[in-house]
C-alpha cells in the first residue's frame, strides 16, 4: 500500500472538528457538551468527542424533530 492509498480516520474529535461536521459554531458545541445534549471527556485541557456521540446527538434532533411534526 501506498502513502496515497493509507486514510487515517480519528478516532475522536476536538470541539472544533465537531462544529464544522454539524456546521455549528465552537460556541454552540460547548453549550451542548455542558448541557449534557453532546457527550465528550476531558483530555487534559481539552475536550474531545467520538464520533459515535455526534451521531447519537444528530440521531436524538431527528427524532425530536419527527415527534413534533
Amino acid at each position: 500500500m501506498s502513502e496515497e492509498e493509507i486514510r487515517l480516520f480519528p478516532k475522536w474529535y476536538t470541539v472544533a472538528d465537531v462544529a464544522v461536521l454539524l456546521g455549528y459554531g465552537e460556541t454552540k458545541v460547548r453549550m451542548l457538551i455542558a448541557q449534557g445534549d453532546l457527550k465528550s471527556v476531558k483530555d487534559g485541557h481539552a475536550r474531545r468527542v467520538l464520533p459515535r456521540w455526534v451521531d447519537e446527538y444528530i440521531e436524538r434532533r431527528c427524532a425530536e424533530s419527527d415527534a413534533i411534526a
